[in-house]
């Protein structure tokens, strides 16, 4: 294993550390281990938290700032934070019109934001949550009961992020978010697996002449083992899988991500996203929004995820409005 390390155990310290030192406007907290906008709670503004274990940046610290994340809490390294962390973001974000917990579906995360959510209501503070599961690659994971949340993460965070920023209350914020979920569609492909800094060794086994199609964002399996073949062809097979899912019809409009793993060139996720619009001009699905790059990576893994969300009323207005974070900035 060749990595940027001090000691594997001060992995996770380290890099947040450094987050800190490039990032004056974000509050980085070692001892709680959370991450927050530097200017602490916005007063009668909805409070945005996310978080999960590390490994998939810039999820979720990398999207704490205006227009989208309040606050962030990371695991260690594939490992859901505790309900602790969680409680002490509520608590530093808080200004006073509640707290949205964004939520992953993985169950390490959903029972922790439960126990954290509870106890948040236990100090006044009203919270609802946002599970996000978009990934139809499989309906049950390593993980997960039921599918995985994946891509669609960022989609909820920057909508709902920009409709906290304008001043929508609590129950709205969440709705939103809810419907952006599940106007979300994902499903990624892996073509080399990644390598945790603790265990030091890739986390599976993957021969150089095959690819994991369904892959989930920690190596757990995903639909099959295939050989590989053309983009062309594995594009088309992970859209296919996307829209057998989807009611997108021709004349809709998308925001669509074509998301890296963490270990894949950017000409390659260009090439991708080329294939991909390919296929929606054919079927008359229109790309009103884009990303490509990294977004939700899996350490160093090879390999892309794709993310398509339908583009309902008012996503666009949201999605367009000014955000100002490490990984995502526009509009101001």
């Amino acid at each position: 294993m060749k990595k940027f390390l001090n000691t594997a155990d001060s992995f996770l310290p380290d890099a947040l550390a450094g987050l800190a030192a490039a990032h004056p406007d974000l509050r980085v907290d070692l001892e709680a281990r959370t991450v927050t906008r530097a200017r602490g709670a916005t007063e009668n503004k909805v409070a945005l938290v996310s978080g999960g274990g590390s490994g998939h940046e810039p999820l979720h610290a990398g999207f704490v700032g205006a227009g989208m994340l309040d606050a962030a809490c990371p695991g260690e390294v594939f490992t859901s934070p505790v309900p602790d962390q969680m409680l002490a973001a509520a608590k530093a974000v808080d200004g006073g019109a509640g707290v949205v917990f964004v939520v992953k579906n993985y169950t390490g995360d959903v029972m922790n934001f439960q126990m954290a959510a509870e106890l948040a209501g236990d100090e006044g503070i009203a919270v609802e949550t946002v599970l996000v599961n978009d990934d139809v690659a499989v309906q049950d994971s390593t993980f997960t009961a039921g599918r995985r949340g994946t891509g669609a993460t960022v989609f909820v965070e920057k909508i709902a992020g920009a409709a906290a920023a304008r001043g929508d209350d609590l129950a709205a914020v969440a709705e939103l978010g809810r419907r952006v979920n599940a106007a979300s569609r994902s499903f990624a492909v892996a073509l080399t697996a990644c390598t945790t800094p603790g265990s030091g060794e890739p986390g599976f086994d993957l021969p150089e002449d095959e690819i994991e199609v369904g892959v989930g964002i920690h190596g757990e399996p995903g639909r099959s083992r295939e050989k590989l073949r053309p983009a062309r062809e594995i594009v088309a097979d992970a859209v296919g899988a996307i829209l057998d899912d989807h009611d997108l019809a021709s004349g809709d409009e998308a925001i669509v991500m074509v998301n890296g793993m963490g270990g894949t060139p950017l000409s390659e996720l260009y090439l991708v996203y080329g294939e991909l619009a390919s296929i929606f001009a054919e079927k008359g699905v229109g790309i009103a929004r884009n990303l490509v790059g990294d977004y939700v990576t899996s350490l160093d893994m090879a390999g892309c995820s794709i993310t398509v969300c339908k583009a309902e009323e008012p996503f666009l207005a949201l999605w367009d409005a000014p955000v100002h974070t490490p990984a995502l900035r526009w509009g101001v």
